[in-house]
């Protein structure tokens, strides 16, 4: 990882099949190695693809340093926007809290919701591109998506990651050729480039975030 400084909470939200939330939960992973982490799932807009639903090993759940915080309905296909979250509660007894929130306006509101309490805490929002996903393969357009987030929510993002992927057809040089992509929208959004997220496995030279496919649809 770059030596960017994570701050106490942490919004992570995307487009939708960005990859935001595998990254949100290698995100607490790696805040895990030195503090205690709550990661809240926020995604009312994707029921299927989730923090709380299931993973491909017991690494998030059985951190002991880890807690993750969802909506009764998080682990089921039933899309209510059910939350209840004491969210300034969760940041206190947190060295870092996590929100990973659904990549649309309307995921964008649910957070608005909390936008006060959030402000106060110097939160910081980072958004995940994706140059491979329908609508966001032009960097005019996902800065279009990007600002929308922004309206609906009444934050501001501070930050970029690139997880640029194609699944498991994702090669070092896919990665490699989406970097003048990333560097564009954080040059137009006047926001930096927090780090190239992709798989451990590929060793690709330009990934300073290294990651693993945590995060199973809940049909699986």
């Amino acid at each position: 990882m770059t030596d960017y400084s994570f701050h106490k909470v942490t919004v992570i939200t995307g487009h939708y099949g960005s990859g935001k939330t595998n990254v949100s939960a290698n995100l607490a992973l790696k805040l895990a190695e030195t503090g205690k982490v709550s990661i809240i799932d926020l995604d009312i807009v994707n029921p299927y693809f989730r923090i709380s639903g299931k993973t491909n090993g017991a690494e998030l759940f059985d951190n002991e340093k880890i807690c993750v915080i969802a909506s009764k309905y998080a682990n089921s296909s039933v899309d209510i926007p059910a939350l209840g979250f004491d969210i300034a509660g969760i940041i206190k007894d947190s060295d870092y809290t996590i929100i990973d929130v659904g990549g649309d306006d309307e995921g964008a509101k649910a957070l608005g919701r909390y936008k006060d309490t959030l402000l106060v805490q110097g939160v910081q929002m980072l958004y995940v591109v994706n140059q491979y996903r329908y609508l966001t393969q032009k960097a005019d357009d996902t800065l279009d998506l990007l600002r929308e987030i922004e309206t609906a929510s009444g934050l501001k993002c501070t930050g970029i990651i690139n997880n640029s992927n194609l699944g498991t057809e994702t090669t070092a040089q896919n990665i490699e050729s989406t970097l003048p992509y990333a560097e564009k929208i954080t040059e137009k959004a006047g926001i930096p480039l927090v780090f190239t997220a992709g798989k451990k496995d590929l060793n690709c030279e330009k990934v300073d975030f290294p990651i693993e496919i945590l995060i199973k649809p809940v049909w699986l």
